[in-house]
């Protein structure tokens, strides 16, 4: 086994240890303080960037959106370590407690997982996201970023560090990977010793390959095949807004709607406009023959309706009905966020209750599927699976349960 990944173990363990003495309080000012410290250092981080990005010049844009830093997004990283600083602390709440026939007080009490492993791609804000919520979580991280981002994701994470370090609290409860070799990754992947919980954040391939090698428990994030389905009952400007905002906002990330089916009923009337906003901000479109007989555009394949296209592209089918819409959805899904548009309120309602992914929308865009956007302040990554954690994961799914039981003498007969 790899003896530097047990060293960092055995610190996160350590670090974790001291964190579950801090207040809540302590935690908050500490978050604070980092995002200071954050906003100070920004020309080190944006010159580190610049390496990672004068590295990545030949790789797609959808790959480089998501690795540039500037100002604004060190303003983002830092708004979301205080934003996660004013959240209340899970670690303080008491779910529930009762007395048992034999009158011993039962409490249900919120605990830290414990030490979380973080795999991720070129997407440097994981590396504060992380933190900030593992943190006031009260759990220890131990972090491994692409290589495409090393110096970004090195510079971030000594910030955090020295933070904590001024601070007088445990620098280890953030740790950053720097070997970013598929032998070290793997090695990670078996750190059942240290790791409590590995969370895979990036495309497809990285949480497959996380899900089908990892002996670590893992929770499967992330890869989003994102669908909107315009009802015979939609309204067209809504449609039309919605469709648009949820492809091109920004196409590079998980919530990005990558396939649009529409209703029979409305498809001639409703594709052409619909296409034609989308081909203003450059999307490329790829149709089942219904949907090239109304709108000339590149046939689709068997393999579009199950890609997640990360990029300015969109597959585009026209459905019979309602239920030939959900079929679908619910067959080419990865079950992370899908929409309808309509004005049936039966229908929308029925679509809540029939699809099966972790965030479901009524008139509304899948780029909300967010932790900042649902009020978590920042997310560790949004859960595709059921157990444990599904959908955005914000602070308290970073924690699970203990059961605190006092007695007074009580003895089972």
């Amino acid at each position: 086994m790899n003896e530097t990944l047990i060293k960092m173990g055995q610190r996160a363990q350590a670090a974790e240890q001291e964190l579950m003495l801090l207040d809540t309080a302590a935690k908050n000012q500490a978050l604070l303080q980092m995002a200071q410290d954050l906003l100070a250092a920004k020309e080190e981080i944006i010159a580190a960037n610049q390496l990672d990005m004068q590295q990545a010049v030949d790789m797609p844009k959808k790959f480089t959106d998501r690795l540039l830093i500037n100002e604004k997004r060190i303003e983002d990283m830092a708004a979301g370590l205080k934003t996660v600083a004013q959240l209340p602390d899970p670690v303080a709440k008491i779910d529930r407690g009762w007395y048992t026939a034999d009158g011993l007080q039962i409490l249900q009490k919120r605990v830290p997982l414990g030490v979380i492993g973080i795999i991720f791609e070129a997407r440097p804000n994981v590396t504060v996201d992380a933190a900030a919520l593992t943190f006031k979580s009260g759990n220890a991280v131990i972090l491994r970023g692409g290589k495409e981002a090393l110096h970004t994701n090195a510079a971030l994470a000594n910030v955090l560090r020295q933070s904590l370090s001024d601070q007088d609290l445990p620098k280890d409860s953030v740790q950053l990977i720097t070997d970013t070799s598929h032998e070290t990754a793997g090695d990670l992947m078996h750190l059942n010793d240290y790791l409590d919980v590995l969370i895979p954040r990036g495309g497809r391939g990285l949480i497959q390959r996380v899900v089908k090698t990892a002996t670590v428990p893992v929770i499967e994030t992330g890869a989003g095949n994102c669908h909107i389905y315009v009802d015979k009952d939609a309204q067209l400007e809504m449609a039309q807004a919605i469709v648009v905002n949820a492809k091109v906002q920004r196409p590079s990330v998980c919530n990005a709607a990558e396939k649009l089916l529409i209703h029979q009923d409305v498809a001639a009337a409703y594709l052409p406009v619909l296409a034609k906003s989308l081909r203003a901000h450059g999307v490329e479109l790829r149709g089942d023959e219904r949907a090239q007989a109304i709108v000339d555009m590149q046939p689709a394949t068997d393999a579009d309706w199950d890609t997640e296209y990360n990029d300015l592209i969109m597959a585009v089918k026209v459905v019979d009905s309602f239920d030939d819409a959900v079929k679908h959805i619910n067959a080419h899904s990865t079950h992370h966020s899908e929409a309808i548009i309509t004005d049936n309120l039966a229908s929308g309602q029925a679509f809540l209750n029939r699809i099966n992914s972790a965030c479901v929308y009524i008139n509304a865009s899948t780029r909300f599927t967010d932790g900042s956007q649902f009020g978590f302040g920042a997310e560790i990554g949004i859960s595709t699976q059921k157990l444990h954690a599904r959908g955005p994961m914000g602070l308290e799914q970073l924690t699970t349960i203990k059961y605190q039981i006092i007695g007074n003498g009580q003895i089972r007969h």
